[in-house]
C-alpha cells in the first residue's frame, strides 16, 4: 500500500509562516505530479501549488509570491512554506501524489489525511 502524511499545520497569526510536508511511502515505483490542494469550511477542495517530477512549479494566483512549493525525489517528499499567511489561507490543507506503483498498470491519484492551518487576525 501506499502512504502520503503530512505534518507541519497548526496555529499561527497573520503575517507568520509555516512549512508542510509530506512524505510518500510504500511500494512506490515512481512520483509524477505532486502538490498541495486545501478546502476551507463551506468551500470546495481547490488546488495551491503543485510541482511536476522535472521541478515545474504551477500556484494558484492567491498564494504566488507567498508560497513556495519544493520536492526531493530521492526522498519520495513535497514540502510547502507558506509566508505572509493571512486568515483567508484557513483551511485543511492536503497532499496530493500521482504516482506509480510496483506491480500495478497505470498511475493514480493518492492523498493525505490533511493537517489543519489555521490563520488568526
Amino acid at each position: 500500500q501506499v502512504q502520503l502524511v503530512e505534518s507541519g499545520g497548526g496555529l499561527v497569526q497573520a503575517g507568520g509562516s509555516l512549512r508542510l510536508s509530506c512524505a510518500a511511502s510504500g511500494m512506490i515505483l515512481s512520483i509524477n505530479d505532486m502538490g498541495w490542494y486545501r478546502q476551507a469550511p463551506g468551500k470546495e477542495r481547490e488546488l495551491v501549488a503543485s510541482i511536476t517530477s522535472g521541478g515545474r512549479t504551477n500556484y494558484a494566483d492567491s498564494v504566488k509570491g507567498r508560497f513556495t512549493i519544493s520536492r526531493d525525489n530521492a526522498k519520495n517528499t513535497v514540502h510547502l512554506q507558506m509566508n505572509s499567511l493571512t486568515p483567508e489561507d484557513t483551511a485543511v490543507y492536503y497532499c496530493n501524489a500521482n504516482l506509480q506503483r510496483y506491480f500495478v498498470i497505470s498511475a493514480k491519484d493518492y492523498w493525505g489525511q490533511g493537517t489543519q492551518v489555521t490563520v488568526s487576525s
